[in-house]
Order: structure tokens, then sequence, then C-alpha cells
């Protein structure tokens, strides 16, 4: 019943931006993972930088296994950089750090729609596990009830994923800035980071499309099947 053309209209086009996304980020990464920056700094060195030049002292600074597993747990006030940027002296491992620095420093400051993704969150996740059961069996039983009931707890994922996208660009653009303000990279070493990070900042807008189009398409099988 979740398996119709609407699939295909709806969910195959914001897959393929999807995939397309990730195949970008990687190849990106992996081609400015062998431009080293002219200073020597590492991924570590960068970001304990920006969060002592900001005054987070007590953000501490862990290593993760894996590759682009990096990110910032504000439960716990770490950094965790991944296998690939922790050690690296590369623009693209230079330009990750600075992004999960730059979270770090939304959270210090109170920066609105961190707060807010962090107030859905709890909701987002009871949508991405009941939405779809939900409106199917509604369908089955010819229930706009709990049709609409699962349309409303999916529109929450959406609503998390549009509030990422500010938070993540401005992540970006706090660690850039911090990069050029401060001389730790410079002319073609900035670009290559832009990139890096433009790159990933894609990904997001694919996972956006790919649940908007979801949400448009069990709109669709509520009208169908009136």
């Amino acid at each position: 019943m979740l398996f119709d053309n609407t699939y295909f209209i709806y969910v195959i086009p914001a897959l393929i931006i999807t995939i397309l996304a990730q195949i970008n980020v990687k190849s990106t990464f992996s081609r400015y993972s062998k431009v080293r920056n002219s200073r020597g700094v590492t991924g570590q060195d960068v970001a304990r930088q920006i969060l002592d030049e900001n005054g987070l002292y007590n953000v501490r600074i862990e290593r993760v296994h894996g590759s682009l597993t990096d990110h910032y747990d504000p439960s716990a006030n770490v950094v965790r950089l991944s296998d690939s940027v922790h050690d690296s002296t590369s623009v693209a491992a230079i330009g990750v750090a600075a992004h999960e620095v730059g979270h770090a420093i939304q959270h210090s400051t109170g920066y609105i729609p961190i707060k807010v993704r962090a107030a859905i969150i709890p909701l987002t996740q009871i949508g991405s596990m009941l939405a779809f059961p939900l409106v199917l069996i509604g369908l089955s039983m010819a229930s706009t009830f709990f049709v609409d009931i699962g349309i409303l707890l999916f529109a929450a994922v959406v609503l998390f994923q549009l509030v990422t996208l500010p938070v993540e660009f401005n992540a970006s653009f706090r660690a850039m800035r911090s990069l050029n303000d401060r001389d730790i990279l410079y002319g073609d070493e900035l670009k290559g980071s832009r990139k890096v990070l433009t790159a990933a900042a894609l990904t997001y807008v694919g996972a956006l499309a790919v649940s908007l189009l979801q949400l448009l398409r069990l709109i669709s099988l509520k009208n169908n099947r009136r």
C-alpha cells in the first residue's frame, strides 16, 4: 500500500539527489584530504585553538572511530573528531574540525535554531518510528484519524530537517570566519575547506528533500483513499 506509483513519483528523485550528495561529499573530502595546510596544524589543534579563543576551555576534544563521524555532543560537552580528522593536517580535516566547534559555539551563545532543533528531537524520534505504521493502519482501516496523526508526526520530522539547515550552514559560516580571521588557512586552502563544508551541507538539503517529498506522498495517499 505504501509502495505504489506515488513512491516513484515522489521518493525516487529525492533518493537520487541524496545519493549524489553523498557521493559528492565523500569525493570532495577525499580530494582535499590530500591537500596539507601550510601551517602544519591538525584538526585537533585547530579545534582546541578556536574553542579556547571563544572561552570554551571546558569543552573536551575526543577521537572517535570512523570517517566523517565527527560531531559535537552537548550532553557530554565534547567535540568528537574522527580518525580522518583528529590528527590530519589536511584542509578538509581543518574545515570539518572548525565546523564541529561551530556547533559548540552555537550552544554556548544560545543560538535559537539549535535550541528549536533540540526541543523537537523527542517528537522527531516518535515520528520516525510511528508515522508510517500509523498511516498504513489508517489506510487499511479507512480511518483518516490514524492517517492524520501519522502525517502530523512525519511533519515533525520534516520540521527537524528544515531547522537543521540553518544550524549546519551557520556552523560552516562560523568555521570559515574563524579559519580566515585567525589566519589558520590561506587562499586556496580556505577555498578547499569551503568546498568540503558546502558538499557536506548539500547532504542535509538532500535529506530535507527526501523528507518533504515523503510527506507530500503521504498526503497524496490520503487524498487518493478518500
